[in-house]
């Protein structure tokens, strides 16, 4: 019953947000603005208050780093080493198998899950997840076409608000600097309407966009709900000194369904159909997915 209440309301704001687009219950400018609003302030506020109160020297851990990162890039290898074999250029697929959307789906499922106290696992895999997947798709992009590689387009990427705040948030950990308890009471004020925003924004996107699956985004989606999660799970428990709140955690982490954001690599027409249809597949999948893997990690 516990997983189902904690899918529940996250799922249901997407179908909101997806009624909303598909219904046209805000005007285009409407629905451009709600997601200005919530990508450049709200969910900035939830990484920067989150990350600089969070106990960094207890989820800054190497362990937990190589737990994650190393099948993900596993995964963002092996997909992508296939594809180029069959298209002979650089694709985004890589990136949609093995980028989660960890802020959108990830934050609200692991605070109702295990509370806001685990979120100190999340936000270690955030300050390095886009940073990271974002470079190393934007290298592979530019050598697979044999362009030449732009330190301004890598930075480009990797300068949006959402960095932004988990940046500042690090430096306000960090640094130890005392901040009056009025801005302690903003950014809490901002990151209480970040989560529903950004899921109905979520789904008013994904409403953009028709499923139309292949075989293509059929296997994007099976590596994305099934082989990254499982590569997760059985290679963080090989790895000593990682407790279970904290592999149950990048278990999760890694079984949520592709992130909005590889869209903005698609550089092909055709690649888009497959992307496309791999985030929209993989959203309304994970709602079966998710409990199945929570089952899994005893939740």
């Amino acid at each position: 019953m516990l997983v189902f209440k904690a899918i529940l309301p996250v799922f249901a704001l997407i179908v909101i947000g997806y009624l909303s687009g598909w219904r046209r219950w805000l005007s285009s400018e409407a629905a451009t603005g709600l997601a200005a609003i919530t990508f450049k302030l709200f969910m900035p506020a939830v990484l920067l208050d989150g990350l600089a109160r969070a106990d960094l020297g207890q989820g800054l851990s190497p362990v937990l780093l190589l737990a994650y990162f190393v099948p993900v890039l596993l995964v963002f290898a092996a997909v992508n080493l296939l594809a180029h074999r069959g298209l002979r250029r650089a694709s985004p697929f890589g990136l949609t198998a093995a980028y989660s959307n960890n802020v959108l789906v990830g934050i609200p499922l692991v605070t109702t899950l295990l509370g806001s106290a685990s979120l100190v696992y999340v936000f270690a895999i955030l300050l390095f997840h886009s940073l990271l997947l974002f470079s190393l798709q934007s290298l592979y992009a530019a050598l697979g076409t044999g362009e030449k590689v732009s330190p301004r387009e890598l930075l480009k990427n990797l300068a949006n608000p959402l960095v932004i705040g988990l940046l500042l948030g690090a430096a306000l950990n960090l640094s130890g600097l005392p901040m009056p308890e009025a801005f302690w009471r903003l950014t809490g004020w901002l990151a209480q309407g970040a989560l529903p925003c950004a899921l109905i924004v979520l789904g008013m996107n994904l409403s953009r966009y028709r499923l139309r699956p292949d075989a293509s985004a059929l296997g994007l989606t099976l590596a994305k709900l099934a082989l990254l999660p499982l590569l997760v799970w059985w290679f963080s428990g090989l790895l000593p000194g990682l407790n279970t709140e904290a592999r149950t955690v990048l278990v999760l982490l890694a079984a949520c369904p592709s992130g909005v954001n590889v869209l903005a690599f698609v550089r092909a027409a055709s690649d888009e159909r497959p992307v496309s249809s791999a985030v929209f597949l993989s959203t309304v999948m994970a709602a079966v997915s998710l409990p199945l893997w929570m089952l899994l990690v005893g939740l």
